[in-house]
């Protein structure tokens, strides 16, 4: 009776032992940081922000001037005048508003060139884990980089640099 109970353990420990998940982690932050191409479409993204910026600051610039020139003429203006260069204000500031919306908000040009640009290098780096895992039978990919909170990883789990070889990227 011992013997079976024993095999029947011994049965059931080997068969939870090969059905145990394999698991590798990856820090895309650094895989992204060695592509080329990421650090190009990251160069024009922040080349095409910078002008925006520079637009949103020339119009805030003029902003500002038109407000000091209200308030150093608005003594001398009639009522009429005065709800007018107010209406004036008031439109340019809105606008200025608008744009900064348009340029930098949620879902803005910002972000639409940020898919046009990054997305495809990201989804060539999705593709490459995705490819490594199934050949290498992995159930679960984790990315340190991205808010997991990872304590400790044993560096050998760290399966970056074959993502970036089957990239090939060096």
């Amino acid at each position: 009776m011992k013997k079976i109970l024993f095999v029947a353990f011994a049965l059931f420990f080997a068969a939870a032992g090969a059905v145990a998940q394999r698991y590798a982690i990856i820090d895309t932050r650094y895989i992204l940081d060695k592509m080329p191409e990421y650090a190009a479409a990251q160069k024009q993204l922040d080349g095409v922000a910078a002008g925006w910026q520079k637009e949103i600051d020339t119009k805030q610039s003029a902003l500002d001037k038109m407000y000091k020139d209200y308030e150093a003429e608005q003594v001398m203006l009639s009522e009429d005048l005065r709800k007018k260069r107010e209406d004036q204000l008031f439109m340019k500031e809105k606008e200025l508003r608008d744009l900064q919306r348009q340029r930098f908000g949620f879902e803005g040009d910002l972000f639409k060139k940020r898919q046009e640009l990054v997305k495809p290098v990201q989804d060539k780096v999705y593709n490459a884990v995705q490819k490594l895992a199934t050949q290498r039978g992995y159930d679960f990919v984790l990315d340190k980089s991205e808010g997991i909170t990872i304590i400790f990883a044993d560096p050998k789990l760290d399966k970056s640099d074959d993502v970036l070889k089957e990239l090939g990227v060096k």
